[in-house]
């Protein structure tokens, strides 16, 4: 799931506002007009549950990032805040993690310790904001339209144009819009409705067919997925673009109408009111007017996820979604927050891990916003599908870099 390709969208998104790459996800955003990304130092005595984390998982994410980031040149920015600095800042601690390789998490631990200061993330003065969770779903496919097979997932189409917004406004930076060009003018492209009902007329070149129309929808959701053909091969349907078009949340509509009762809503929830009204279900779902274009990939290494925003495969419960209006992919950051219990019905757990910002999606909005990424199968489901918390974010720098701060 490419961040910037995914609309990726976890509960939160689903359920109030509704990652894609997976890039791209639409959700309920923390970013306003007041939105302002403030680091305060801090340290690791400060991160509760610091001394028995897990750790080698995220190391190794980490490693994948410094891949990517030692292979830009020293003077690029980061991204994000200027705090982040240059790749040339981060590439030191990069080295050392690619040259030594770690075999515990006391060894993980004391590599983060060593070359980095946590420092934590404020929206202001607000030290809490949303973390939500998105997954990579599994659907039943075929090549060819028949049968079951009847819910095409598209390719990009050719006249597709995605825009990055900050490249001609500095202001504007983390936006992007997308559409055609039609007499030397950028237009909107076809809603969700128009291109469901064939919109897309000869641009129309469907990746695959799939047998469940709702998991489709999910599935553009989520901005990734596994597809298992009727020969019984997997590909991986990967993000490939987006329409343009704002995400709606269905699931705010139910509650709205009174369909769902706030406090229980949830996607496993949305999904059984859909499947429950097949009368009212495309109606619905075309209420969402943003649509998710797929390419085919190899699934690769199966305990992997799809490439992030990043470029670089998802691990789960070490990938996390961020707003790159604030922060820098490839960052160690350090979650402190609850998630739902794998037993349905049972009280949330607290949530304490860390990351690496490796993907980003249209509804991760605010300096204290992520979506964690929980893998694929059913569990990640259950998980992702319901989780909506709000926490504390703390951002490991390197030394210098820490100590730049006011």
């Amino acid at each position: 799931m490419n961040a910037l390709r995914i609309v990726k969208a976890a509960t939160l998104a689903l359920t109030l506002a509704a990652c894609v790459p997976v890039s791209q996800k639409p959700g309920t955003s923390d970013r306003g007009a007041e939105a302002r990304l403030v680091f305060k130092i801090s340290s690791f005595s400060a991160l509760d549950g610091w001394g028995g984390a897990r750790l080698r998982d995220a190391h190794a994410a980490f490693q994948a990032s410094c891949r990517v980031i030692t292979g830009r040149t020293p003077t690029d920015a980061l991204g994000g805040d200027k705090a982040y600095g240059t790749a040339g800042d981060w590439q030191p601690a990069c080295r050392a993690a690619l040259e030594r390789p770690v075999s515990s998490e006391s060894e993980a631990r004391a590599y983060f310790e060593t070359w980095f200061d946590a420092v934590q993330a404020f929206n202001g003065a607000e030290d809490r904001g949303l973390f939500t969770g998105y997954y990579e779903p599994e659907l039943n496919g075929s090549r060819k339209k028949g049968g079951p097979y009847r819910t095409p997932l598209f390719q990009r189409p050719a006249d597709l144009v995605e825009v990055d917004l900050g490249q001609f406004r500095p202001n504007l930076k983390g936006e992007r819009v997308a559409g055609r060009v039609v007499g030397g003018r950028l237009v909107p492209f076809s809603p969700r409705r128009e291109i469901v009902a064939g919109g897309l007329g000869a641009a129309g070149q469907p990746l695959v067919y799939v047998d469940d129309a709702v998991g489709a929808f999910f599935l553009q959701i989520q901005g990734s997925g596994r597809i298992k053909l009727d020969n019984g091969a997997y590909i991986r349907a990967a993000y490939d673009g987006q329409n343009g078009h704002a995400y709606t949340a269905i699931g705010r509509i139910l509650v709205e109408r009174g369909e769902i009762p706030r406090e229980t809503l949830s996607m496993q929830g949305i999904r059984a009111w859909l499947e429950g009204n097949p009368d009212q279900a495309d109606a619905l779902m075309n209420e969402n007017a943003s649509y998710v274009f797929f390419k085919e990939m190899p699934i690769g290494d199966p305990s992997k996820g799809a490439n992030g925003a990043q470029g670089v495969p998802l691990t789960a419960e070490a990938s996390l979604a961020v707003d790159l209006k604030f922060h820098a992919l490839g960052v160690p950051m350090w979650v402190d927050a609850s998630a739902p219990s794998e037993v349905a019905g049972a009280l949330d757990a607290t949530y304490r891990r860390l990351f690496i910002a490796q993907d980003t999606g249209g509804a991760i909005r605010g300096p204290i916003r992520g979506d964690v990424y929980w893998g694929a199968g059913a569990r990640a489901e259950q998980i992702a599908g319901r989780m909506a918390h709000r926490g504390r974010l703390f951002v490991l720098l390197p030394k210098p870099l820490a100590r730049a701060i006011d």
